[in-house]
């Protein structure tokens, strides 16, 4: 076997920077089953005063393509001797400019970071895990915001189904998306229409298509995103059943993030918008896919969100630990669960 080490990408979150190396591991972990071969000694140096995750392994091509992907894999080599490092390319998924990524910014934003580890945890999870490389795949994403987890999943170059309730966040997502594509001359279509249930006005629908390049717009090698303005947690009749290969959600989490409860008033409590929403979720969820969720310890215990998922039919998929602090008031989670067959 040899020895490689992976240089970790700086983030803006020193916070979370601080703790790449750990969920790094919990990452690394998670992309085994993929892998050719075993993945061993995994441990965090200080090579020249920086930490790298290093480990052993005998990379394949295809394996270097899947560990790409990582999350905060900034630079990958492999150890010659004790003094070298032999680089070695990384080849991640990248359809399209990583601006698409970092240039939304508002209060609330989820760490781009941390949008990709989950959605890499949940994909990994899921039966669709040795397709992550090859496109083809439905992300949802049904608590959107302004598309943080759908930007990502298109970078993969999948298809993205967002639902958000927030009206005015589906305006400012449509609007920076159709900015960016025209600035960066990709050829698309985009509308917001509203969307009837029984003969009355129960969402609106945007719905983009876009292409990456000339030449994959003629050959019709086209990405579809839809995003629904309307409840997550009553989605009958506007979106078709088994649609999607993974579900990624970060849920409210009870401080600046809220979620509307029955009565239309705001709630801060994640559980109970989880209960009512795990059911609606389920039915887009194809057989064999995952739910992955985060979420605030602090205002919901651990226990009681895997207890809602358990009840509904899923099986819990286990992973290195994964909490840690984001600021003083939220404690982040991950829980990541799949559906039979």
């Amino acid at each position: 076997m040899s020895r490689y080490a992976m240089l970790l990408a700086p983030s803006a979150n020193r916070v979370y920077a601080d703790q790449a190396g750990r969920l790094s591991r919990a990452e690394l972990a998670a992309f085994r089953p993929v892998l050719s071969g075993d993945v061993t000694d995994v441990d965090a140096e200080a090579i020249g005063g920086v930490e790298y995750l290093t480990f052993d392994a005998d990379l394949l091509p295809r394996d270097v393509a899947y560990l790409s992907n990582m999350s905060a894999a900034y630079a990958l080599f492999e150890r010659a001797g004790d003094d070298l490092l032999r680089p070695v390319e990384l080849t991640p998924l990248a359809r399209y400019d990583s601006d698409l990524i970092t240039i939304p910014k508002y209060a609330g934003k989820t760490n781009e970071q941390f949008t990709k580890l989950l959605l890499n945890l949940t994909l990994l999870a899921s039966a669709s895990a040795k397709r992550m490389l090859d496109g083809h795949l439905v992300v949802g994403d049904p608590l959107a915001g302004r598309g943080t987890t759908l930007n990502q999943a298109l970078m993969y170059g999948y298809d993205a189904i967002g639902v958000e309730i927030d009206g005015k966040d589906v305006e400012a997502y449509k609007l920076f998306l159709q900015t960016w594509l025209k600035r960066k001359r990709l050829k698309h279509t985009a509308e917001l229409v509203p969307v009837r249930r029984q003969g009355r006005k129960a969402a609106r629908r945007l719905e983009i298509t876009m292409a990456a390049s000339k030449e994959d717009h003629k050959a019709g090698a086209v990405q579809r995103l839809i995003v629904l303005n309307a409840d997550t947690t009553q989605l009958d009749g506007l979106i078709r059943n088994n649609t999607v290969d993974v579900l990624v959600a970060d849920l409210p989490y009870g401080v600046a993030h809220g979620s509307y409860d029955d009565e239309g008033g705001m709630s801060r409590r994640p559980l109970d918008l989880l209960e009512r929403a795990v059911p609606q979720w389920l039915s887009l969820l194809r057989p064999g896919g995952a739910i992955g969720l985060s979420w605030n310890t602090k205002v919901a215990k651990r226990e009681l969100a895997e207890d809602i998922l358990i009840a509904n039919g899923l099986d819990l998929v286990a992973h290195e630990e994964l909490s840690h602090r984001v600021d003083q008031g939220i404690e982040r989670d991950v829980v990541v669960a799949r559906k039979s067959g």
